[in-house]
């Protein structure tokens, strides 16, 4: 369990540049295979994946405990997803940096630095991408948890409009429109266009 022991903006935050830049010669993970930014467990992560030339970004709601080589269910299955339908890798970004197992602890009040710093990382993301980003609405009805999250959503869509991104979904949408999460989705499950512009139109 990861409950956040206060809002964000009552703790210090490293930019995401500062969180790239960093590096601890003690983590045990291998920085070849790996893309763990920040480096070490914290009440915030920007990026989980595996190192490649065509990976799938999946989106979340917000990181709950998972590391490099200590991945959760949900983890697995992304990455089952992405190397099934042919990426070389994978890479977890969420829509609102904060760690919370339970997203009923996410910040109550929008931090709008952490979320710039997290807006950052989409853009590093998706300029290290060779061709066209394949980005993967994953995050299920959890959407509906706190009203900024929309917000974040519309300000990633406008990102990943700049750099071509073309957006996926997988599973069936919810009553309302939202996509699936990726647990419980079944392993050669298939991508599918997803209509964001529809999906805001429509779902919020």
């Amino acid at each position: 369990m990861h409950i956040p022991t206060a809002e964000s903006t009552a703790i210090d935050i490293l930019t995401f540049d500062e969180a790239r830049l960093r590096r601890d010669d003690s983590a045990e993970y291998d920085r070849e295979k790996w893309l763990y930014i920040p480096d070490f467990y914290s009440e915030y992560r920007y990026i989980l994946g595996t190192a490649g030339k065509r990976p799938l970004i999946a989106i979340g709601i917000n990181p709950s405990t998972a590391e490099p080589d200590n991945l959760d269910n949900t983890l697995k299955s992304v990455e089952r997803i992405a190397l099934g339908n042919g990426y070389d890798s994978f890479i977890m970004f969420n829509v609102y940096a904060q760690r919370a197992t339970n997203p009923d602890h996410m910040d109550k009040m929008f931090n709008e630095r952490l979320h710039l710093e997290n807006m950052r990382a989409f853009r590093w993301i998706l300029e290290r991408c060779e061709g066209e980003p394949g980005v993967w609405a994953a995050w299920g009805t959890i959407v509906e948890k706190r009203d900024y999250l929309k917000r974040c959503l519309e300000d990633m869509v406008q990102i990943g409009n700049e750099f071509g991104a073309v957006w996926y979904k997988t599973g069936k949408t919810s009553v309302k429109g939202h996509p699936h999460h990726p647990l419980y989705l079944k392993k050669d499950s298939k991508l599918e266009l997803f209509d964001m512009q529809g999906y805001f139109e429509n779902s919020f």
